[in-house]
């Protein structure tokens, strides 16, 4: 479906960037139907031509705006700006797919003259190693086509799931924000490896492959966290003395008050660039 679409890059930061790598790395795209711009940094542009194999003349404005894809890949509070820059040179039948956070298609469309199909899509940031949890959501123009591109170009990146935008905020408080709960949990349990004698290496080591494999058993063994974890526990037994202590702490409650905190704080901080 990609094989011969031109995708324009609104933004050339990191995210833009793993985007480009997943789409040259599972060969849905060549490096000559990419182009791509951001607010004032060149020498950016041309460090990722070098890196990809971009064509560096073709990296234009009018080549951004006159691409069948253009990706929107900019920090929320640039957005206006960009929109009020970008949004009458879109036309007709092209796809515009937002990666801004908080960002509702409904706004992007007041800034449309054309019949433009918008998508939005929240990854995380484990797209820098292919890894993404992405949802993704349709605006009320969007066409079945744009929907199946958004899929294919963010299925490069990881996996993808689709739900209704008014879902949009808890997807950012669960997945979007969800790397930083698990590093801060792998963080302790390193450290308390280390207070029982670990190494820090050897800490880290184990704790890493522990939540690798934890991973692979939710996504593989057709079972549940709660089943897993009944299969791992017996009574008496130290993961039992593990996980009362976790109660004890009120750790699931303290995860439950983080997803829904950043969910929240999502749609407050949406309201918020979209005032500007």
């Amino acid at each position: 479906m990609l094989a011969h679409k031109t995708i324009g890059f609104i933004g050339a930061g990191s995210m833009a960037e793993a985007i480009l790598e997943g789409l040259i790395t599972e060969k849905k795209v060549k490096p000559h139907q990419v182009s791509m711009v951001n607010r004032q940094n060149r020498t950016r542009i041309k460090e990722i031509c070098q890196k990809y194999g971009l064509d560096w003349t073709k990296q234009s404005e009018e080549n951004v705006a006159g691409a069948e894809i253009v990706i929107l890949a900019v920090k929320p509070k640039d957005t206006v700006e960009v929109l009020k820059k970008w949004g009458e040179r879109l036309q007709d039948g092209q796809i515009l797919i937002s990666a801004v956070a908080g960002i509702t298609t409904e706004f992007i469309d007041n800034y449309l003259q054309n019949r433009v199909s918008v998508m939005r899509v929240m990854p995380n940031t484990s797209c820098r190693v292919g890894r993404s949890a992405t949802a993704m959501s349709k605006g009320s123009r969007a066409t079945r086509e744009a929907v199946e591109i958004t899929r294919e170009i963010f299925s490069t990146i990881g996996l993808v799931v689709m739900v209704e935008e008014a879902l949009m905020d808890a997807v950012t408080g669960l997945s979007g924000s969800g790397p930083a709960y698990i590093y801060t949990m792998t963080e302790a349990m390193e450290s308390a490896g280390v207070s029982a004698g670990l190494d820090p290496e050897t800490a880290r080591i184990l704790t890493v492959q522990t939540l690798l494999g934890a991973a692979h058993m939710l996504m593989e063994s057709g079972k549940n966290a709660r089943q897993l974890c009944e299969e791992v526990t017996s009574p008496g037994g130290t993961t039992m003395a593990g996980l009362q202590a976790l109660r004890d702490y009120r750790f699931d409650e303290a995860v439950k008050a983080a997803v829904l905190k950043a969910a929240k704080r999502a749609g407050e901080l949406g309201k918020q660039h979209a005032s500007y």
